[in-house]
């Protein structure tokens, strides 16, 4: 009796000793298993930027918290890699792992490009265009043309886009006179309505505005134009918007999604789809109080356009519509859900 129990007390001590040595290594083993990533992420917005650090470090944070760690972007501010018109071709083609664009930007890939830049005089409030977006399946049709192209597309935000200008503009031959920088639809718009309108980089805005190389620019709304400065050389903040858009593009190569564990992946696209509602009502809130803070210490005026220019703006608008229409039977029946929203808004 004695040996056996002996012989149990040896068996409960090793057992004890192999469940310890088995506990350990299970434990252990979720921290060797659990890869750590880390992509490069190129922005086309510099780092004086409102949105560099309201969405890019935003997301960035949200990331790497999310992840405990496991997924680390590398932010590099606009021109840093490559020019922001590459960068959806480099994040197409696998070579960076994310970046943030325009969508006018990828104009020669994307047919809804032009109607994601934002259709002159369609919207008339934020709302409006998230709706659009979310709720009738914009975002989804354009996400599925990327697709095509290896390319996950995520609107940031919706914002209005409104112009900043040296003098203001009280009359259509005013108008006329000016020289603006834009880019992508809105430039053909502004160009086709009269104006002289041209692509200028962010990094280069500055001194074409104080210098006199154009009269006016847009750069998001008023949060753009103050954190770029333009306040400075430019005293009237016009309105109307010239569009309501989602003009800002969180882009992801799909190689790069592919890669990570299912876990990661749902927390990235989780995090994109967050983003959107987070930024856009953000950005409303930022833009009443930094417009607001501009006109009290920087003597910014508000220049609302006569009547008779925003009437004939809105007829040029609705050609350009159509315009795009034209690029692929994808961006005809984006057009006829958009018009077909707007009619019932009472807009047309």
């Amino acid at each position: 009796m004695k040996m056996l129990s002996t012989a149990r007390k040896s068996l409960t001590i090793y057992a004890s000793a192999l469940t310890l040595g088995l506990g350990a290594a299970f434990a252990s083993a979720p921290a060797a298993a659990e890869e750590s990533f880390t992509w490069k992420v190129q922005s086309h917005w510099p780092g004086s930027s409102s949105s560099y650090k309201d969405s890019l470090v935003r997301l960035q944070k949200v990331l790497e918290e999310r992840t405990d760690g496991r997924l680390e972007l590398k932010l590099y501010e606009a021109g840093s890699l490559f020019k922001a018109k590459d960068t959806f071709n480099a994040v197409s083609r696998g070579i960076l792992e994310m970046g943030t664009i325009s969508p006018s930007y990828a104009q020669d890939k994307m047919s809804l490009a032009g109607i994601a830049s934002g259709l002159p005089f369609a919207f008339r409030n934020v709302w409006e265009a998230a709706y659009f977006h979310q709720g009738l399946g914009f975002e989804q049709m354009l996400r599925d043309e990327a697709a095509e192209h290896g390319v996950y597309w995520a609107t940031d935000k919706v914002y209005p886009t409104e112009m900043v200008i040296k003098e203001p503009v009280n009359s259509w031959e005013d108008f006329t006179k000016l020289k603006i920088r834009s880019s992508g639809a809105l430039q053909t718009f502004l160009t086709e309505a009269g104006a002289a309108a041209s692509y200028i980089p962010g990094s280069e805005l500055y001194s074409a505005l104080d210098s006199g190389i154009v009269d006016g620019a847009h750069w998001g709304a008023s949060q753009g134009a103050s954190s770029m400065g333009l306040y400075e050389v430019a005293k009237y903040h016009v309105q109307p918007a010239l569009n309501i858009a989602g003009t800002d593009v969180i882009i992801v190569s799909q190689k790069a999604l592919d890669k990570l564990p299912e876990d990661m992946e749902k927390i990235v696209k989780q995090a994109l789809d967050e983003q959107f509602w987070v930024r856009t009502n953000e950005y409303q809130y930022k833009e009443r109080i930094t417009l607001a803070k501009a006109i009290q210490e920087e003597g910014v005026e508000v220049n609302t356009l006569p009547e008779d220019v925003q009437q004939k703006l809105t007829e040029t608008a609705q050609k350009l519509w159509d315009e795009e229409a034209k690029r692929s039977e994808n961006a005809k029946k984006a057009l006829g859900i958009l018009k077909g929203y707007l009619s019932e808004l009472g807009y047309l």
